[in-house]
């Protein structure tokens, strides 16, 4: 696949683009929307492959990429890999792809910069989708800035899809998070890195579980204050508030159409997109 140039105009007003298999990235969408409200977003969901923890690391790059040409096309000034498993995976890959043409960001790279820095961090938890623990990519990371914290990770495959469907904040979720926090690998943590874009939507049942001094980590929050850092470094933040949002999906879904109320009051109009015809 041969890369793509895109179209010199204003950088500063071009929008950032965003992307993850499903609405987990929207929780992504929407702490930028509030860091940085002049911002306009493209964001795309590829629901036709979701969710990704369950596909293999050439499909996920070849997945990753596509999306990538499609947001150079649309003059993105930056793209966000608001998905563990495709950060996991595909970063580099996308990276070199887009040949140093705008800024790639990724949603792990942040957050354990942010849980390294923090003081009380001994025992670190981490839970994510089959493909983005068995890659063993933030205790990787984590170890090459302190080889000294323990790291524990616990693929957690039902989460994500129940997210996606629209169970959270119920009997049903609290039930399948409890049966995964109990989990012994997980026992005496001090902090827990929610490494899915959709957990920030079960955070709070979450945190509900330990009622400890354990530290939530989401990766929402922390990517937003990078995007906002990596922008403003390279003079590349709007300065008129004239924002405009763009939504895509490459399968259409009700369940995708009803999550997106929880993180923006207009309603959303979904565009469907397939890159792959």
């Amino acid at each position: 696949m041969s890369k793509v140039t895109t179209k010199p105009i204003a950088p500063a007003s071009r929008p950032i683009g965003i992307f993850d298999s499903g609405i987990g990235g929207l929780t992504v969408a929407n702490a930028i929307q509030k860091a940085l409200p002049n911002e306009s977003i493209i964001y795309f969901g590829d629901t036709a492959h979701l969710p990704y923890g369950d596909k293999s690391p050439d499909s996920i790059k070849y997945y990753s990429i596509r999306i990538a040409q499609f947001l150079l096309q649309q003059h993105c000034k930056m793209i966000v890999i608001a998905c563990n498993t495709a950060s996991s995976f595909a970063y580099e890959t996308v990276k070199d792809f887009i040949g140093g043409q705008i800024p790639v960001v990724n949603v792990i790279d942040p957050v354990v910069e942010h849980v390294t820095k923090s003081k009380k961090s001994r025992k670190i938890g981490v839970i994510g989708t089959k493909g983005t623990i068995k890659s063993d990519i933030y205790a990787k990371k984590i170890h090459v800035i302190n080889k000294q914290l323990d790291v524990a990770s616990l693929a957690t495959p039902l989460l994500a899809p129940m997210i996606e469907e629209g169970f959270f904040n119920n009997k049903i979720s609290r039930t399948v998070i409890a049966s995964y926090l109990g989990s012994r690998k997980l026992s005496k943590i001090d902090s827990l890195i929610l490494a899915c874009t959709h957990y920030p939507l079960i955070k709070q049942e979450v945190s509900d579980y330990y009622d400890t001094d354990v530290e939530i980590v989401d990766s929402a929050g922390v990517v937003a204050e990078h995007v906002k850092k990596t922008l403003k470094g390279k003079r590349l933040l709007a300065t008129k508030r004239k924002p405009v949002h763009r939504f895509y999906v490459s399968d259409f879904t009700k369940s995708f159409e009803e999550s997106t109320k929880y993180f923006f009051k207009n309603k959303i109009h979904l565009e469907k997109k397939d890159l792959w015809m």
